[in-house]
């Protein structure tokens, strides 16, 4: 490395400029003169042909899956021309053992900039050279901050989130178009990102800069800004799961780090969900967003705030909504299960939200509705279960009846929960002519032998808690189906009596030979 170039990374760092005046041709990537501000920083008008820089503002809007705003093409450097991209990979710079302690924070600096140029991975014969130097240089910044050597200055924050900001926010591939029920997650490989060679680097060291204990989070936050934290947002609509995770490791360590920022980042991850759920029924990242809700929700103090219980009547209770909710329920789940277990007076929005979003026609969210319903109840109090049982085991008895085995079995189930059969059993009076109908009527008819063995079970529980009881709600069924059925002839007469007047000859179209 030329003494010319440590001198010139070094005035730069000090604020100052060469004293040529002119832009240092080994500075790397994007250095023309001064030292890059900030993501989007405001600076002086770019040389013709690159990028403007913008200032850092209020949330800019931005344009496609994930994408960068329409606005700041140059994500935070000025472009570089093809020519000047290869003559700066040309000129290798030395390993950090090469060079002397005091030179080493402007060779940083420099292969920070080096690494801020992207390259196109959908030709894997393009620019292999340079891509290849690229990783190299990747990881040595990441080996020289785990080796304790590199500290995170604050001096070198705005030239760090330059850096990641360019390889990191970018446009995502468009959606996969697929009819209303033809994509199935679970069957269907997802497109890998081509560039993760270079993106898990970046990744790392991200993770690496956030964790820090040099990295003073009064000064970070003036660059792992609400912009910033957008744009992490938006890239968690990734196909690649492996981003995915990077993301979900990073953004829960921002959330915990920069308390600042916490509010802002709830009500934004509350956007994506109102965005899914009412707009598109489209997005990669809901499993992981709701992992990092999990474990933000289960740091929540008591008494909750009025806010916490707004997010989960508002954002989490209609996630049950779209086709896609299999992909995410486990942690959806989790989420809510925390909230009543946290205030047991939440399980009555809880059950009502749940009951207003029952699947009518799909018989594996019925499924998944009976398990997260198990779990609420576990937490459920005897006040607020007496103020719901009406409306949930009506919904529980249609389920007992249902032709579909998987549902009938996983409502009969409920039964085997010590808790619930404990609340049945003070609310007996109540429940059991709610579902004895429908237990009588899998006795005698249901097709599938487990649910006709699991229903004999139930119907013996019943009878063992208050024989009398079971008794009289069995003589008032009896009695109440003796009187629809004469209700039934009844009304077959008055139809053939209609249908006679109506005839000319008085005798029914049927009736005559």
């Amino acid at each position: 490395m030329s003494s010319g170039l440590l001198r010139s990374m070094k005035l730069k760092l000090a604020g100052g400029t060469p004293k040529s005046g002119k832009p240092d041709s080994g500075a790397g990537v994007g250095v023309s003169g001064t030292a890059p501000g900030p993501v989007g920083a405001s600076t002086a008008p770019p040389p013709p042909g690159q990028a403007p820089r913008h200032a850092v503002g209020p949330v800019a809007s931005t344009s496609g899956r994930g994408g960068v705003p329409e606005t700041d093409p140059g994500h935070g450097f000025p472009a570089l021309t093809e020519e000047e991209m290869q003559r700066r990979y040309a000129e290798p710079l030395p390993s950090f053992r090469d060079v002397s302690p005091g030179e080493r924070q402007a060779l940083f600096v420099a292969k920070l900039h080096l690494c801020s140029f992207t390259f196109d991975f959908s030709d894997p014969a393009s620019h292999v050279h340079e891509k290849e130097v690229k990783r190299a240089t990747l990881l040595e910044l990441v080996d020289h901050v785990n080796s304790g050597s590199g500290k995170f200055k604050d001096a070198l924050a705005p030239d760090i989130v330059g850096m990641l900001a360019a390889n990191l926010f970018r446009a995502l591939p468009p959606a996969r178009e697929h009819g209303p029920d033809a994509f199935d997650a679970e069957e269907e490989e997802p497109n890998l990102e081509p560039a993760w060679p270079h993106l898990q680097i970046v990744y790392e060291f991200l993770l690496r800069y956030v964790v820090s204990g040099d990295t003073d989070a009064k000064t970070a936050k003036r660059y792992i800004d609400q912009q910033f934290v957008v744009r992490l947002l938006d890239l968690f609509d990734s196909e690649d799961p492996r981003e995915r995770d990077y993301l979900k490791t990073i953004l829960h360590r921002v959330y915990g780090k920069f308390m600042v920022h916490r509010p802002f980042i709830r009500k934004a991850i509350n956007f994506v969900f109102y965005r899914f759920v009412f707009e598109t029924e489209r997005h990669n990242g809901i499993a992981e967003l709701l992992e990092i809700l999990g474990s933000i929700i289960n740091g929540f103090a008591l008494p909750l705030k009025e806010e916490h219980k707004g997010f989960l009547t508002r954002a989490l209770m209609p996630l049950h909504k779209p086709k896609s909710l299999p992909q995410y329920h486990q942690q959806l789940s989790y989420c809510i299960t925390q909230f009543v277990e946290k205030d047991s007076r939440l399980a009555v929005p809880v059950i009502q939200g749940l009951l207003k979003f029952w699947p009518i026609t799909n018989s594996h969210k019925e499924v998944l509705f009976l398990g997260e319903l198990e779990e609420v109840l576990e937490w459920t109090q005897a006040p607020e279960f007496a103020e719901v049982m009406e409306p949930l085991f009506r919904r529980i008895a249609r389920c007992l009846t249902s032709s579909h085995f998987q549902v009938a079995e996983r409502s009969l189930f409920l039964w085997n929960n010590d808790v619930i059969v404990s609340q049945v059993a003070q609310h007996k009076e109540v429940v059991l002519p709610l579902v004895l109908a429908a237990l009588e009527d899998n006795a005698a008819h249901h097709w599938n032998s487990t649910v006709h063995s699991l229903t004999l079970n139930v119907r013996k529980m019943f009878q063992e808690m208050d024989r009398s009881l079971y008794d009289s709600c069995l003589r008032k069924l009896a009695a109440r189906g003796d009187a629809e059925a004469a209700a039934a002839t009844r009304r077959q007469a008055q139809w053939l009596a209609i249908e006679r007047a109506a005839l000319p000859n008085g005798v029914p179209h049927r009736d005559r030979g």
